[in-house]
C-alpha cells in the first residue's frame, strides 16, 4: 500500500467481525460521515448555538463530495472525522485553557496522519494560530508551551506506528508501496508529501514529474472553481470566504479571547491553507480530495449566517447578507449551467430565489414595520436556503443514487472536464460505471487527457467502491452477474476490468495448495481476480506495478517453493511497468507454458517450457 493503514484497520476489523461484503466495507465510512457531521455541529454549537451548528452540519452533509466519500472505501472519510474531532478538542481547549484538550487535539491529528499522511497537517497552522491568539490563559508563554504540547501529541499520535514500522526488519513486513527505498518516512515526505506539492513524485505512476495539471487542471487561485473541482466543493466556498471576511471585520476591536475571532482563525485557517495548497499543488490531485475542505466551509457558513442574521437590522449587516446570498445564487447558477441538460429548471429556481432573498434582506426593516408583512420576516431565510443548498443537495442526491467504482470517483452529474471530453463530475471517465453518464468506458471518455478513452474507467472496485462496487454475490460490481459470461467487473485506473468465468475456474483449481493462486502486475489487475475467486492474488509491484518488490530473485524463490500457481498477463500496459515487474514478466514468458483463457494470457508456473528450469 502507498498509504498509512488507519483507514484499512477500520475496514479490516469490520470485515473480521461481519465478514467481507459490500456492507462491511462501506458502512464504516457512512458512520464516519455521521460522526463528522455530529462533531461539527457540536463544535459550532458550543460557541454560537444550535442554529449555527445545524447549518454547519447541514452544509457538510449536503456537500456533494462528502456525500460521495462517506459512502466510499477510501481513507478520506476517516481523515475528515479525525480532523473534525481535533477541531472540537481545540474549541474546548480555547475556552478553558486546559492542556489535556490540546494534547488530545494533537493525538487526533497524529492519528489522522495514519489515515492520509501529511494532508492531515494542513489544518495545523490555523489550529496553532487560533490557540496562540485566543486561548484562555493570559500568559502568552503558557499558550506557547501548550501549543508545543499539541505538537507533541501529534508526534505521539502518529509516531508510535511509524516507530514500529521503522524498527520492523524489511524481511518481516510488507514493502512500503510508493516509496523508492522501502521507508515509510520517505513515502510520507516524498511521494505522498512534498512530491504532491512540487510534482516531483518519485515512485508515482509516472515515476516523477508534474502530474497535478494532468489530473486536476491547471494550478492557480481559481482552480477549485473550475470544472474538475467546482461541482464537488465550491457551491458555498464564496459564501464561506465572505463570511470569513465579515467575522474578521466584526471582531476587529474585540478582546483577545473573542469567540468570533477565534472561530475565524480556526475554521478560516482550515479553509485558507487547505484551499491554497489544493489550488497550487503541482502533483497528483483528485476531485475527492476536496472533502477535506467541507467541515471548514460548513463551520464558516453556519457561524457567518448566524452573525449576519444578528446584524440584519443594520444597513451594513443587511448589505453583506444580501451580497452573500446573491453571490452564492449566481455561482450555483453557473455550476448548474455546466450540466445544461441535467435538471435545466433548477438553475433558474436557484437564481430567482437568490435575487428575491437579497431583496427581502435589504427590505427587512420595512417588512418588520408593516403589520401585514411581519409574518414574512423569515421569508429571506427560506429563500436563502434554496439559493444556497438546492444545487449541492441535487448533486448530493444524484451522487448517492449512482453507483461509483474505480480509483478516481467524483460527485454529481457529468460535466465537461479538463480534457475537453465528458466525464463523471469532472471529466474523470470511469468514476461511474460505463453507460450511466457520458464518458465511462466509451471511446474518447478522457479525450485530451493524454490517455486512451475509457482507460480510467469502467465498473470497478479494486481501489474504491461506492454503493454496489465490491462484494461477492452482491449486485453491481460484485463477483457474480457480469454481462456476457463474466464474473464481476473490477479494475479501476486501468487494465482488464472483466474476469471471465473460464479464467476464474482455472485459477480456483487446487487453490488451497498455494499461498497465491496467481500473480499479476499491480493491484488494479489483482483486485478483480481476487474478487472473482475469493483467493489471494499477488500484486507484483504494488498498487501501480512500479514498486521494486518482489524482486526477480524473490519471485523465482516463491515459484520454486510452489507458493504461486499462475501468472496472469497485463490487460493494459498503460500503468505499471516498473523495472522489477517487467523483469518478472519477461522471465515468466521465457520459461513457462502460455495459454489464453477468457481472452487473458495465463502462465502455469508449475509447467516450465521444455529445456528451461
Amino acid at each position: 500500500m502507498d498509504k498509512t493503514p488507519a483507514s484499512l484497520w477500520v475496514m479490516e476489523l469490520s470485515g473480521r467481525i461481519f465478514g467481507f461484503s459490500q456492507w462491511s466495507m462501506l458502512v464504516p465510512q457512512a458512520l464516519e460521515g455521521v460522526a463528522s457531521v455530529g462533531l461539527l455541529y457540536a463544535a459550532v454549537r458550543r460557541w454560537f448555538g444550535p442554529p449555527a451548528g445545524l447549518v454547519a452540519g447541514l452544509v457538510l452533509a449536503l456537500t456533494p463530495v462528502a456525500a460521495l466519500m462517506f459512502r466510499f472505501n477510501n481513507p478520506d472519510a476517516l481523515l475528515v472525522l479525525l480532523m473534525t474531532a481535533a477541531a472540537y478538542a481545540l474549541v474546548r481547549a480555547i475556552e478553558n485553557g486546559r492542556t489535556r484538550w490540546l494534547v488530545f487535539c494533537g493525538v487526533l491529528l497524529g492519528f489522522a496522519f495514519l489515515a492520509k499522511m501529511l494532508q492531515a497537517f494542513l489544518v495545523v497552522p490555523g489550529f496553532a494560530i487560533a490557540y496562540l491568539w485566543a486561548g484562555a490563559p493570559r500568559a502568552w508563554l503558557r499558550r506557547l508551551w501548550q501549543t508545543a504540547a499539541m505538537g507533541a501529541g501529534i508526534i505521539v499520535g502518529a509516531g508510535w506506528w511509524i516507530l514500529i514500522a521503522e524498527l520492523t526488519p524489511a524481511a518481516d513486513r510488507p514493502y512500503f508501496g510508493g516509496s523508492t527505498n522501502n521507508n515509510i518516512l520517505q513515502l510520507a515526505i516524498g511521494y505522498n508529501g512534498l512530491g504532491r506539492l512540487d510534482g516531483n513524485e518519485t515512485g508515482s505512476i509516472g515515476g516523477g514529474g508534474a502530474q497535478g495539471s494532468g489530473f486536476g487542471g491547471a494550478t492557480g487561485l481559481l482552480r477549485l472553481f473550475h470544472s474538475e473541482f467546482g461541482g464537488q466543493i465550491s457551491w458555498l466556498l464564496p459564501a464561506a470566504l465572505i463570511c470569513l471576511a465579515g467575522l474578521a471585520w466584526v471582531s476587529r476591536r474585540a478582546v483577545r479571547t473573542d469567540r468570533i475571532r477565534a472561530a475565524a482563525l480556526l475554521w478560516g485557517g482550515w479553509v485558507i491553507v487547505t484551499g491554497l495548497v489544493f489550488s497550487y499543488m503541482s502533483g497528483i490531485i483528485h476531485p475527492y480530495y476536496m472533502v477535506a475542505l467541507a467541515p471548514g466551509i460548513g463551520a464558516l457558513v453556519g457561524i457567518g449566517a448566524l452573525t449576519l442574521w444578528e446584524k440584519r437590522l443594520s444597513w451594513a449587516g443587511r448589505s453583506v447578507a444580501a451580497a452573500t446570498v446573491l453571490v452564492t445564487a449566481v455561482w450555483s447558477y453557473i455550476l448548474l449551467d455546466r450540466t445544461p441538460d441535467w435538471l435545466p429548471w433548477l438553475r433558474w429556481v436557484v437564481l430567482v430565489a437568490g435575487v428575491l432573498s437579497a431583496v427581502a434582506l435589504l427590505a427587512g426593516p420595512w417588512l418588520v414595520r408593516a403589520p401585514s408583512f411581519r409574518r414574512l420576516v423569515l421569508l429571506p431565510v427560506g429563500l436563502a436556503m434554496v439559493a444556497g443548498l438546492a444545487g449541492p443537495t441535487a448533486y448530493a442526491l444524484d451522487t448517492v443514487n449512482t453507483a461509483h467504482t474505480g480509483a478516481i470517483p467524483s460527485a454529481g452529474p457529468a460535466t465537461v472536464g479538463f480534457g475537453g471530453g465528458p466525464g463523471g463530475g469532472g471529466g474523470f471517465a470511469g468514476a461511474r460505471p460505463g453507460g450511466t453518464r457520458p464518458g465511462g468506458t466509451q471511446p474518447g471518455g478522457t479525450a485530451g487527457h493524454g490517455f486512451p478513452g475509457g482507460q480510467f474507467g469502467g465498473p470497478g472496485g479494486s481501489s474504491g467502491t461506492h454503493a454496489g462496487g465490491t462484494g461477492r454475490g452482491v449486485g453491481g460490481a460484485g463477483t457474480t452477474g457480469g454481462a456476457g459470461g463474466t464474473r464481476g467487473p473490477g479494475g479501476g485506473l486501468g487494465g482488464n476490468t472483466q474476469v471471465s468465468s473460464a479464467l476464474a475456474k482455472v485459477l480456483e483449481q487446487d487453490a488451497s495448495s498455494y499461498k497465491w493462486v496467481a500473480a499479476t502486475e499491480g493491484s488494479e489487475e489483482a483486485a478483480p481476480l481476487q474478487l472473482a475467486t475469493g483467493d489471494a492474488v499477488m500484486a507484483i509491484g504494488g498498487f501501480n506495478g512500479t514498486d521494486p518488490w518482489p524482486t526477480l530473485a524473490v519471485f523465482k524463490e516463491l515459484v520454486a517453493k510452489h507458493e504461486v500457481h499462475y501468472y496472469v498477463g497485463q490487460g493494459s500496459q498503460s500503468f505499471g511497468g516498473g523495472h522489477g515487474s517487467s523483469a518478472i514478466a519477461s522471465w515468466v514468458a521465457a520459461h513457462f507454458t502460455k495459454e489464453t483463457v477468457g481472452g487473458q494470457t495465463v502462465y502455469d508456473l508449475t509447467k516450465p517450457l521444455s529445456g528451461t528450469s
